[in-house]
Parts: C-alpha cells; structure tokens; sequence
C-alpha cells in the first residue's frame, strides 16, 4: 500500500513540474513570435454601423523600423448583422481603414464588404509609415459600394500615444 501512495506521490510530483515548466517554454515562444511587433498592440472594437446591422473588431499591431518608418499589420472580422432579406431592405456588412501620413493626409487603405447574415468574415492586411489609424463600419447594398448607416470614425492607433 506504501509504495503505491509513493508512486502516486512522484507521478503527480512529475505531472507538476512539467506543467510549471510549461508556461515558460509557451512565453518564450510567444515572446519571440511577437518581438517584431511590441512597439505597439492592442486588440480594438468592436465598432459598430448605426443601428448596430454590423460591427468589426480585431488587432493591430505596430512595429517601427526607424524613428519615421512603421509597419502597421490589422486582422479582423467583419460580421453581418442584418437578417433581413435585400428586397427587405437588407443590407450587407463594410469597414473602412483610412491611414493619416505625418503630414496630416489622410487616405483610405483597406475596404471590406461581406454579405451573409448570420456570419462573419476575416481580413487582414498591412500599411507602412502610419501616423494614425482609423476605422468606420457601415452597410452597403449587396450589389453597391455607396455606404451608408456608418458609424463614427474609431481611432485605433496613433503615433503620439504610443
């Protein structure tokens, strides 16, 4: 009976110290996996269109090469949120990223529209030498571009803060 508390005892003792060795190991990997991009990161959202028909949200990620020079990298989802059929007056989900330079110039940089309620759809993509970011959600007929029911203006990253 003794001997099968012992080694009871050890196989837990065991089972503890490889499960405390393996938050290390997991940091040490998710630190070098994000050492290209710890000037900046944040997850954002979600930001919604008026009356709420569809949202985004996601992360960005902000890396500097130089004192002038970024990378900025965004994913996200883009989800639908309208039920209603288009000869209902359905309308589909859009998000907009628009990327302000250092001379205050502002310029649309990523567009996404998804059509496919109850759902969402995933984006990324990468912008240099940002100044700020940010990002509208709206709605748009399912065979258009013209958006409308948007949301405010969210900004998502800015030079100055970080």
């Amino acid at each position: 009976m003794m001997k099968k508390i012992a080694t009871g005892i050890l196989a837990i003792a065991a089972t503890s110290a490889v499960a405390l060795s393996l938050p290390s190991a997991a940091s040490a990997t998710t630190a070098t996996a994000t050492a290209d991009f710890d000037d900046y990161s944040d997850y954002w959202g979600p930001v919604y269109a008026k009356q709420h028909l569809a949202k985004a949200q996601g992360h960005v990620d902000v890396a500097w090469d130089e004192e002038d020079s970024n990378e900025v990298q965004v994913t996200g989802r883009l989800y639908d949120l309208d039920d209603r059929d288009y000869d209902e007056g359905g309308k589909c989900a859009y998000v907009k990223f628009q990327a302000e330079d250092s001379d205050g110039d502002w310029s649309t940089v990523y567009t996404r529209k998804y059509c496919g309620s109850p759902g969402y759809k995933k984006f990324h993509f990468e912008e240099n030498d940002v100044f700020t970011l940010r990002v509208k959600v709206c709605q748009v007929p399912e065979q258009g571009t013209f958006a409308t029911k948007c949301g405010s203006w969210r900004e998502l990253y800015s030079a100055e803060d970080a």
